[in-house]
């Protein structure tokens, strides 16, 4: 994987993390991380959605080729 591709990987993995936890919050305690940020109507917010959302993707195209216990 060239560099490029790693720093792609390490951000889109971070974004998903940051995902993960979120939808973990909001199912055991009904509580949103966009509510930080003036919920989910917030520009803040949606952009921050929109980027794990586009991190999913990424990781789900690429995921075979550099998947270390998939390839």
């Amino acid at each position: 994987m060239n560099m490029n591709m790693k720093g792609l990987h390490t951000v889109a993995f971070t974004l998903l993390l940051v995902g993960g936890v979120n939808w973990l919050l909001v199912g055991v305690f009904g509580w949103d991380i966009g509510q930080l940020f003036g919920g989910q109507g917030a520009a803040v917010s949606r952009v921050i959605y929109v980027l794990v959302g586009l991190s999913a993707i990424v990781e789900v195209v690429t995921h075979k080729k550099n998947c270390r216990m998939c390839g």
